[in-house]
């Protein structure tokens, strides 16, 4: 046999060497629950832009906070290793939310907003009190804020809702109805309005979403607008701070002084702005200057050019959301995703809103960007279900797969070759 025959043989009988192994996946694209490269443009982009807004967040709280954290407790870096902390377990409940099904977090939705009024109503009676307000529990040395935790589970329990609602028995609407309604004036009741007229707007958006009756939807604006306007005559604080919002330079040592040096402090940024770490607002003239006012001290330091660019990523952050409702499959992904769309960007429009005058001073954080773990978490793990929503919209992974029958009784199945 001829030494071509012989080599030809030898492949044909087997003796082929192994085929080259794929190479291993690197380590972080193990822990992705779907290859990068089958990921969806939105999906890619809305992590890439929450990695880079949570860490500007940590500079801007950087600057924001060292130089008081220095002479407060004689640590400039006081406040951003807390919120180091609290960034590495909130980046691990967003790793959390993108490997979860949709289906389960709906599941752990209802019990959680349970969980939630009774710790609301918790806040009540064993809270807390900070500026007249009681939002907080102590736990050890853990303080959490009920308000701020259950806005995720809001957004899941609302998508379920409105998703089915024309199936829906009507004691199961009203039920949840009043839950939403009881939980919104438990908020109320501490007194937190910024909070529960954002639980409110996005409750209302939710609805028009899903496609409910504008009749209904118009009755209920009307009911939540009479539920603020009493709120602000019953609580004197409040009424004051409306007062203060339509002329703070009436009393600019009082309580128009919050507002009085937050323009300040826009004011000097100019086009270009101060510089990193050079606002001098901060230096105690500026109340709250870690978490309410914090958009005051970037404006300053980033002047016009920098606080336009903010708003810009905002707006794309908004153009991704939707893009990926859009995209969705079933109406309880979508829903889920335009509720953590308005949470993100609405929370943050109100907030910006606030420290330039255009809205009355409330007490909400600027989403990855204020001091506090509780709205760290919250904001990181509503991001983490807005991504998830646009990896089950690529069909790949999550949703309804359809039912394969199975074999019985000796039964088989018919196979095609």
């Amino acid at each position: 046999m001829s030494p071509n025959r012989r080599s030809r043989a030898r492949t044909r009988g087997g003796d082929n060497p192994a085929r080259p192994s794929k190479p291993p996946k690197p380590f972080w694209q193990q822990l992705l629950p779907l290859d990068w490269s089958l990921w969806p443009a939105e999906a890619r982009l809305l992590l890439s832009l929450t990695v880079i807004w949570s860490l500007a967040g940590l500079l801007v709280l950087a600057s924001a906070s060292w130089w008081v954290a220095t002479r407060e407790m004689g640590e400039g870096a006081y406040y951003v290793k807390r919120q180091v902390i609290w960034m590495l377990a909130s980046w691990g409940l967003l790793g959390t939310a993108i490997h979860t099904d949709l289906r389960r977090w709906m599941k752990l939705a209802g019990p959680a907003v349970w969980i939630g009024c009774v710790l609301v109503a918790a806040t009540l009676v064993f809270g807390d009190p900070v500026n007249g307000a009681s939002r907080w529990l102590v736990i050890g040395p853990i303080q959490i804020q009920p308000s701020e935790l259950v806005k995720p589970f809001v957004v899941l329990q609302a998508a379920t809702l409105f998703s089915h609602w024309k199936r829906s028995a009507a004691d199961q609407k009203l039920l949840w109805l009043a839950v939403f309604g009881g939980l919104i004036l438990l908020i109320l009741k501490q007194p937190n309005l910024s909070t529960a007229a954002l639980t409110g707007l996005l409750l209302w958006l939710m609805a028009f979403s899903a496609g409910l009756r504008l009749r209904t939807l118009f009755g209920t604006a009307l009911l939540g607008a009479s539920l603020g306007i009493s709120s602000i005559m019953i609580n004197e604080y409040q009424r004051l701070r409306v007062i203060s919002f339509l002329d703070p330079w009436q009393d600019p040592q009082g309580d128009g002084y919050q507002l009085v040096q937050s323009l300040l402090a826009i004011g000097s940024g100019g086009l270009f702005g101060q510089g990193f770490g050079l606002s001098t607002q901060k230096l105690q003239y500026l109340p709250i200057q870690s978490t309410d006012f914090i958009f005051a001290v970037y404006a300053e330091e980033f002047g016009f050019v920098g606080s336009v660019m903010l708003l810009v990523f905002l707006m794309l952050v908004a153009y991704l959301g939707l893009r990926v409702a859009v995209r969705c499959r079933s109406n309880q992904s979508r829903l889920t995703a335009i509720g953590c769309c308005t949470l993100l960007i609405g929370q943050s429009i109100m907030n910006l809103a606030v420290a330039s005058g255009a809205m009355p001073t409330t007490g909400l954080p600027l989403p990855m960007v204020s001091y506090g773990g509780n709205s760290l978490l919250s904001s990181l793990l509503v991001a983490g279900l807005l991504i998830r929503c646009s990896l089950e919209s690529s069909g790949l992974i999550g949703g309804r797969r359809p039912h394969r029958p199975r074999p019985q009784d000796g039964q088989q199945l018919a196979t095609t070759r």
